[in-house]
């Protein structure tokens, strides 16, 4: 069942991106070439038309490390005992019952993080949308600011606000519900978890995401993490729905 269930899971992670590219064929525009006609990837950062460093592509993660196991490279993870008894209880069925299982969001950052199922970042001065090419969903950023109300209602993916502090574009994000998890295995949050992303792109190629947890009710201090993204130049992002019907979608674990 363990088999089945990862597979079912985890089917958009594993697509390479060459296949991925195959059923479009044309150049993504404004991409600096070389010679060959092939995308310079090393080029500098492309900037937009306010002067700041252009997010825009489509973008996905170098690795699958922290899709199974987010804090891998803490030499321990900072959960408060009420966290770490879920967490284990999760450990135990080898992350039986995640919301994937159920066509619910994989939340964030877990959904940033596949690496085979990409993100595009559409940027304009006001707002930064991220698609998530994983069942369709989506990311609204707004850059001009704005506070929840008291009494706003949880979701999935949280209300963000963008800034920018020099080149890199900071994403504030609160009000989630607790539904999701951070990553594959079970690691969890509460609904007070806030999160701080900080993209960076290094070039037309590269970009870096260093990724702060912050949730005082299941940690007992922030801590981070950094990721890294790749371009999918002249690529897109393919319709992806989930039908748990394909799988026998299991109880979570609470």
């Amino acid at each position: 069942m363990r088999v089945i269930t990862v597979a079912a899971v985890a089917f958009v992670m594993l697509v390479p991106g060459s296949a991925r590219a195959q059923w479009i064929d044309g150049p993504t525009p404004g991409v600096p070439r070389l010679a060959n006609g092939k995308p310079d990837l090393n080029a500098p950062t492309p900037r937009a038309s306010d002067g700041k460093p252009d997010l825009s592509g489509v973008w996905r993660s170098n690795s699958m490390k922290y899709v199974l196991q987010l804090a891998s490279d803490l030499p321990e993870i900072p959960l408060r005992p009420e966290a770490r008894a879920l967490y284990d209880k999760r450990l135990a069925v080898d992350g039986a019952g995640r919301p994937a299982e159920r066509c619910l969001p994989h939340g964030l950052p877990l959904d940033m993080m596949f690496s085979g199922s990409p993100i595009r970042i559409v940027q304009t001065p006001s707002l930064v949308v991220m698609l998530l090419e994983i069942a369709n969903h989506f990311r609204q950023i707004p850059t001009y600011k704005r506070e929840l109300n008291p009494d706003f209602e949880p979701t999935w993916y949280g209300y963000s606000t963008g800034t920018w502090d020099g080149d890199e574009f900071v994403v504030d994000t609160r009000g989630f519900n607790d539904e999701t998890w951070l990553d594959n295995r079970g690691l969890p949050h509460s609904d007070a978890l806030h999160l701080i992303e900080r993209f960076k792109r290094l070039n037309v190629g590269r970009m870096t995401l260093t990724l702060t947890v912050d949730d005082p009710k299941y940690y007992t201090k922030p801590w981070n993490v950094v990721l890294s993204y790749q371009l999918m130049a002249d690529s897109d992002l393919y319709e992806d729905m989930c039908d748990n019907n394909k799988w026998v979608a299991r109880p979570p674990i609470k």
